[in-house]
Formats: structure tokens, C-alpha cells, sequence
């Protein structure tokens, strides 16, 4: 029976922040928000490479502003946990 209502109780559990102190770290959403960026840099990064970096400064600033998007994300997460 306690198996049993760990098991069920397990997707439930895998949502909840890590709590470390009174701090909360991370948030679910921003979290895959976050690695959804970092796939996105590293598919800009891959169709540089294919193109022999000859995409007339755009996909470099396209790069920038993702790695502007991570340094945001990380002090809203800050703000969602207070």
C-alpha cells in the first residue's frame, strides 16, 4: 500500500521546487524556459558552423540576445521564489 501511493504521488513530488534553507531553487517553468534557450543557442551555434559563419552578423546577435534571455530568466526566478 505505501509503495503503492509513493508511486502515485511521484509526478506529483517531481513538480515541486527543491527547497534548500527557506530558499527555493528553480522553478519549473522558467527552468524549461531556460533549456529552451540553451537548445536554441545550440542550433544558431550549429547553423553558423554549417554556413561557415557567413550569416552577415545575424545569427551572432541572434546568439547575444538568447544569451540576454538566460540573464534575465535567472533573476525572475529569483523574484518568482520571494
Amino acid at each position: 500500500m505505501k509503495t503503492t501511493l509513493f508511486v502515485r504521488l511521484l509526478p506529483c513530488i517531481a513538480t515541486i521546487p527543491i527547497v534548500v534553507g527557506c530558499v527555493s531553487v528553480g522553478h519549473p517553468n522558467l527552468d524549461a524556459a531556460r533549456q529552451y534557450v540553451r537548445d536554441a543557442i545550440s542550433k544558431v551555434t550549429a547553423a553558423r558552423q554549417a554556413n561557415n559563419y557567413d550569416m552577415q552578423g545575424h545569427a551572432a546577435k541572434a546568439k547575444r540576445l538568447m544569451e540576454q534571455v538566460i540573464q534575465e530568466i535567472n533573476p525572475a526566478e529569483q523574484a518568482a521564489s520571494l
